[in-house]
Formats: C-alpha cells, structure tokens, sequence
C-alpha cells in the first residue's frame, strides 16, 4: 500500500469558516481529503464473489420469507417472516445504488442480474436511479435545486418531517400504476411518453427535479428493462383479478415492499443533516452535510445496509465498493486525529440523528 506523509497528531485543525458575498462557507480539507484518497486507493476494486453471494442471498432469503409469510397459517409466524423479508428485500434492493456507480466491466452482467432478481420483480428497474444519482455527487450540484437527492429539510416547517416518511408507504401503489398504465399508454404519446421520463422515472425526492430523455444504448436498456417491469407489473394485476394470486398474496407483497420504502426513507431522512439553503458547497462542507454511523453501533447494519452506514464517507470516495467502506473508515479514523473533520460527521445512532434534525426545524420555524 501506498504510504502517506500525514502522521497521527499532526492533522490540520477543521477548516474555519469563511465569508463570501455575506454567506459563510467552510473551506476544504486538503489532508482529510488527500487522507482519504491516497489511504484507499488499494481498495477501490470490486470483488464479484462478494456482490453476488450478498446480492443472491438477499433474494432468496426475502423472497422464501415473503412466500412463507403469504402462505403460513400462523400469524405470529407470518409476521416473523414478513419482517425478516422486508429486511432481506430491502438490502437486495439497495443494490441499486452499488448499480448506480459502478463500472458494468468490474462486476459483468451484476446489472442485469440485479434487474431479474430485485429490479424488475420489486418494480424499481436500475434507470431509476442510474443517471439520477450521479448528479447529487457532482461537486457543483449537491445541496442545490438542481440535485435531485437533497432538499432542506432542516430548514423546512415540522410537519414536513413526518410527511416526507408518510408518503414513503405509498410507493408500491405509485410504481404499479406507473409501470401497469403510464408505461404502455406513454408508447402512445410522445408528449406523454416526455411528463413519464422526466416526472416519473427517477427515485428523487426533489419535486422540481425533471430528467432527460435517455438516448443510445442508455435508451435502449431503459426500453428493454421498462417493458419487462411493465409486462410484470400487467401480470401481477390480471393474475389477482383472475384470482391465481390470492388477495392475501398481494397485499404482502405490497405491504413488504411498503414497510422496506418507509425504512429506506427513514434513512434518507438521517443520511444528511440537510442543511444547506441551495449555496454551492466545498466538498470538505459537503461532507459535514453527510452522515457516517460506523460501529460499535450494530443496527445500521439493517437500516443502512450494502455500505449505506458510511454515507459521509461514500460522498468523499464515491468510486469505493461497498464492501471496502469499513475498511476505509478504519484507516482514515486512525490517520487523522481529532481535530480532522472527518469524525465530525460520525454519529452514534438514528435516535439521535432524528432529535437532531427535528431539533433544527422546529428553531427556524
């Protein structure tokens, strides 16, 4: 491994604030950020065996589960299996954001297999999100109206907290309808077909977002996993008016997939602390604005899963794989010392991080 000249005890003091135009700024990091590169750059390929052995356990572990928890005579049994598949299904569905930034060469056919065995099924195909969030890592876009992933909620009115996880739950209703009926109807209508791709085709939580039209071999793949997760999503609905899917069947499905949207909406709530008003940030300011949870606490294993639990740390190293983000805080954490910014974004846990952005709407309300 490559070695670095920063020693432990010598780290840079946080970097003071400073005022431009009337609005204060946080200058960058250079050792934190010099840190984090030059201490990682021997983890930054991507271990196929990992990513299917997580990837295909997830599946069969959720799936078998929600089977069980449709079919099983028992409730204490069937809520057990539920809650076993919501957590299942929810880090194999987490993949996408490993789909998102990843070279399709490193790890070959892992998009297409993600498509088959989560995207498609749990209807959230990959271009939902690939396209999508690339852009809330561009440095000159984060944290502004143009970044689809970020919206001040720290800075917003109380009420919209408990709103922002409500609507959460009614995800796998929206995503029915719009690959059973905005999908087919969208090949009617070009004007159509322009509202579907740039309204409703992106896992963004900024209403103003709008994306663009796919074009070559991007639209291509859109067209191809759009048309099977609308093929799927058509079934699903004849088959239970048919009745050879049991209403019972369904609405676990639709609850599972309900219950694991809330929990990964719970997380975005915690993943930053939401702060910025739409200035262009530092990336040292940005990742003050991002959260690390990292052990001993044991929980976000299940409620940040697939490396989501570094989310700070992904901001600084966003080509890492998510099997290499514990390693990475290792080394870094014990590089820098306490005066390096890099552990002010580290945070014990999601009680403490909901007090604190609840905290924070209800001072500038």
């Amino acid at each position: 491994m490559d070695t670095l000249s920063l020693t432990r005890g010598k780290a840079a003091p946080a970097p003071a604030p400073e005022a431009t135009d009337g609005v204060i700024r946080i200058a960058d990091d250079k050792a934190m950020l010099r840190a984090a590169a030059e201490l990682t750059r021997d983890l930054v390929k991507p271990r196929p065996v990992i990513y299917w052995a997580d990837l295909i356990g997830s599946a069969v572990v959720g799936y078998g589960a929600l089977g069980v928890s449709a079919t099983v005579g028992s409730v204490s049994i069937a809520v057990g299996m539920a809650i076993v598949s919501v957590f299942a299904l929810y880090r194999g569905l987490s993949f996408i954001h490993e789909v998102s930034h990843m070279k399709h060469a490193a790890v070959p056919n892992f998009r297409l297999g993600w498509n088959v065995l989560m995207g498609v099924p749990m209807l959230m195909p990959s271009f939902m999100y690939e396209g999508v969030h690339n852009l809330h890592h561009a440095k000159t876009r984060y944290g502004t109206s143009d970044d689809p992933e970020y919206l001040p909620l720290a800075l917003m009115k109380p009420w919209t907290l408990p709103l922002f996880i409500v609507v959460a739950a009614l995800l796998p209703v929206a995503l029915l309808v719009r690959f059973s009926i905005l999908s087919p109807l969208s090949r009617l209508s070009p004007k159509l077909r322009a509202i579907a791709v740039e309204r409703y085709s992106a896992l963004a939580i900024n209403p103003q977002f709008r994306r663009r039209m796919p074009d070559g071999a991007a639209k291509l793949y859109w067209n191809r996993v759009e048309t099977a997760a609308s093929i799927w999503a058509i079934a699903l609905i004849a088959m239970t008016a048919a009745g050879i899917l049991s209403m019972r069947s369904v609405l676990t499905f639709l609850g599972v997939v309900s219950v694991s949207a809330v929990i990964n909406q719970v997380r975005t709530l915690v993943a930053h602390l939401w702060e910025n008003d739409g200035e262009q940030m530092t990336v040292t300011a940005q990742y003050l604005d991002t959260v690390n949870v990292p052990p001993p606490a044991l929980l976000p294993a299940l409620w940040a899963p697939v490396g989501l639990r570094y989310h700070a740390l992904h901001h600084l190293l966003p080509g890492l794989p998510y099997h290499a983000l514990g390693e990475a805080h290792r080394r870094i954490s014990a590089e820098l010392d306490a005066l390096s910014p890099y552990h002010q974004a580290s945070y014990p846990g999601l009680p403490g991080l909901v007090a604190k952005i609840t905290r924070s709407t209800m001072v500038r309300r």
